[in-house]
């Protein structure tokens, strides 16, 4: 990728990015209550890594 990314690329690489992110943690206790523990990546939206899927932004 280039240097210089054009704002509209960046802002677009951007939500691609806050997307892979992991659930804030509290959202596990407020979903199946306090005694089940259970990753907070399963409450993302998207599941992508930068090395298995890409996006072609």
């Amino acid at each position: 990728m280039a240097r210089y990314k054009h704002p509209a690329r960046k802002k677009r690489l951007a939500k691609k990015a806050s997307q892979t992110r992991w659930a804030p943690i509290w959202t596990v206790p407020k979903i199946y209550g306090k005694g089940r523990r259970v990753h907070p990546g399963r409450h993302t939206a998207v599941k992508r890594h930068w090395r298995r899927t890409k996006t072609n932004v």
